[in-house]
């Protein structure tokens, strides 16, 4: 007798269903999904659309840490024993989130070994990506700074090719996250359309052409990487 064996777990379509602990809500573009300061008390997982994660001073200033997208956690600070959210997280376009209350995703992870592997692999991207921003912080130009943040918006560093960015990334909301001024960005954002790396018609199109800008030392306008003043 032939014994059947047990399906393989599909650890992201336990994500994508409503069940115990568990329950799928949808967001509009620039609404909350929980604020700096909330009780810490559950994870999200982001099924569809994007995800702004900002921080706000004592004084408040308010400054954008991160944009996470499809397969992404946000607030998963909870199982480390975090009380209180240390950031805002609010949408950036339309939304299909899963909220997981904490004991429902510990005992997840506890009982599917897929689900333990999803959560850690997305936890060791999130750090190399942390850690590639304080070095692009440190020691990049805001020209590569922003050439960088727009591919990672287009998604090539994961596909190996451009796409439409959804979403209204302003100019404003790229200066806060590139860490420079909006008349800045308007700068480099004409050069980089003129240099034929973007396109602009309702939509914003990056090219992988824009990686020129990041893997050289000379910039597209001839330029040495050492001449670019950091701001």
């Amino acid at each position: 007798m032939t014994k059947l064996r047990k399906a393989s777990f599909d650890a992201e379509a336990f994500f994508a269903e409503a069940g115990k602990g568990k329950t799928i809500s949808q967001y509009r573009k620039n609404q909350l999904i929980f604020r700096q300061g909330d009780a810490a008390d559950a994870v999200y997982y982001v099924q569809k659309g994007k995800v702004k994660l900002l921080v706000t001073s004592d004084r408040g200033k308010e400054g954008i840490i991160a944009i996470l997208g499809p397969s992404d956690f946000i607030g998963e600070g909870c199982l480390n024993g975090q009380q209180r959210r240390i950031a805002t997280a609010a949408a950036v376009d339309e939304c299909v989130i899963t909220r997981i209350e904490r004991k429902a995703m510990i005992a997840a992870m506890h009982a599917e070994e897929k689900i333990s592997e999803l959560f850690i692999a997305f936890l060791l991207a999130r750090k190399t990506r942390i850690e590639e921003d304080l070095v692009d912080q440190l020691f990049n130009s805001s020209e590569k700074r922003l050439a960088r943040i727009l591919l990672l918006l287009a998604n090539l560093g994961k596909e190996g090719r451009h796409e439409p960015i959804v979403g209204n990334f302003s100019q404003e909301i790229l200066a806060e996250m590139v860490g420079t001024t909006r008349s800045r960005v308007s700068f480099f954002m004409n050069k980089f359309r003129k240099l034929g790396f973007i396109d602009y018609n309702g939509t914003l199109e990056v090219h992988s052409s824009l990686l020129t800008v990041i893997l050289h030392d000379t910039s597209p306008d001839g330029r040495h990487g050492r001449e670019l003043v950091r701001d």
